[in-house]
């Protein structure tokens, strides 16, 4: 079992290094109780005011069902004003039922996404972590017994290790290896089954993710120039996307945008994606995975992005901390699975073959 505290305790050091005085919002369901009133614990000793927002798990599928169109296109301003005065964001995932909103008409989710956008923007602004815990859902979702997904996540999170803090910060210092050389190119290509595809990087500054702000991480990553993609990529990776699940995404870029897009499963929730606004046809992202801690895919993105020897792209909105300019209210992680065979080239040069790093 994960011990709450010491998962509240990396949480609160580590992702958020919380301050006496910061007010931080914690956003769960009622199945992460004990985690919740763990950070609460852990925030109070730190001089911190906790604002706890624990909901039913079916709280979003409700909201859908039963909002009226002026609803669905807009948001109550309680909650602008609880993010602009807030210094620090928490949000747990842990759903009852990972399929929740699959019966809900894909265009009325992007409709709720699109009119929420402000909201999304000014939670962006606040030091922020999305962090996970443990549920039956989750674990069915991996095809995992409840024991055995709480081992998982219990290593994907370095809670396992003797000094989970200093195992984040000796994964960061490798990330930042990775990223010198990264630094140094201008163009990047991914090579593998059914995928051809070049984006430019120059000029874009690399992110270290080290579980500052997803928890658990391991990444590095920056926007690609957005009109540079071009080619194609097929992810072959399942993704779960606004509570369904979407197979064998296939998108054929010119000039960085989407002209061609198809899926085997969910090409529905694809479709009403890209129809989100102009932005969604563009990337902004480009991620390379690093958790040796994460070694099978979940059907969680929050996880699966993360997989050593993993690439994955986002549709839609861009960090801006990038460099990358791309505006969306729509942030889609898709993921290709360089472990096969795949290979990731710098400026023709191979970076990663078969998902491991070329020394």
């Amino acid at each position: 079992m994960i011990d709450p505290d010491a998962y509240a305790a990396l949480v609160c050091g580590w992702c958020l290094e919380a301050q006496a005085g910061q007010q931080v919002l914690i956003a769960t369901t009622t199945l992460a109780q004990a985690p919740a009133l763990a950070l609460h614990r852990a925030l109070l000793q730190r001089g911190a005011w906790p604002l706890m927002r624990l909901s039913p798990p079916e709280l979003s599928a409700e909201f859908h069902r039963h909002a009226q169109p002026a609803q669905i296109d807009g948001f109550a301003p309680l909650e602008l004003a609880e993010a602009q005065g807030a210094d620090a964001h928490v949000r747990i995932d842990a759903p009852a039922n990972t399929r929740a909103l699959a019966g809900i008409e894909p265009g009325l989710v992007t409709r709720a996404a699109r009119a929420r956008r402000p909201l999304q923007e000014a939670r962006m602004r606040l030091r922020w972590c999305t962090t996970i815990w443990p549920t039956a859902a989750l674990a069915q979702q991996a095809g995992m017994g409840e024991r055995e997904y709480e081992v998982f996540l219990q290593g994907a999170l370095f809670l396992d290790r003797a000094d989970p803090i200093a195992a984040w910060r000796e994964l960061g210092a490798r990330q930042e290896r990775l990223i010198e050389r990264l630094r140094e190119g201008s163009e990047v290509r991914i090579e593998a089954d059914r995928t051809d595809l070049r984006m430019r990087v120059d000029g874009r500054t690399w992110i270290n993710s080290d579980g500052r702000r997803n928890m658990p991480s391991g990444e590095v990553f920056t926007g690609p120039h957005e009109p540079s993609a071009s080619g194609t990529i097929r992810f072959d990776v399942p993704s779960s996307h606004r509570g369904s699940e979407v197979v064998g995404v296939e998108l054929r870029f010119e000039e960085g945008r989407v002209v061609a897009a198809s899926a085997e499963r969910g090409g529905d929730r694809l479709a009403a994606a890209l129809a989100t606004d102009e932005g969604a046809r563009y990337l902004g992202e480009l991620g390379i995975g690093t958790n040796t801690g994460i070694d099978r895919a979940t059907g969680s993105t929050l996880l699966d992005e993360k997989i050593s020897g993993t690439v994955h792209l986002a549709l839609g909105r861009s960090y801006p901390e990038t460099g990358g300019v791309n505006s969306s209210a729509l942030h889609w992680d898709l993921i290709r699975d360089l472990r096969d065979g795949g290979v990731l080239y710098l400026d023709d040069e191979p970076l990663i073959r078969g998902g491991v790093l070329v020394e």
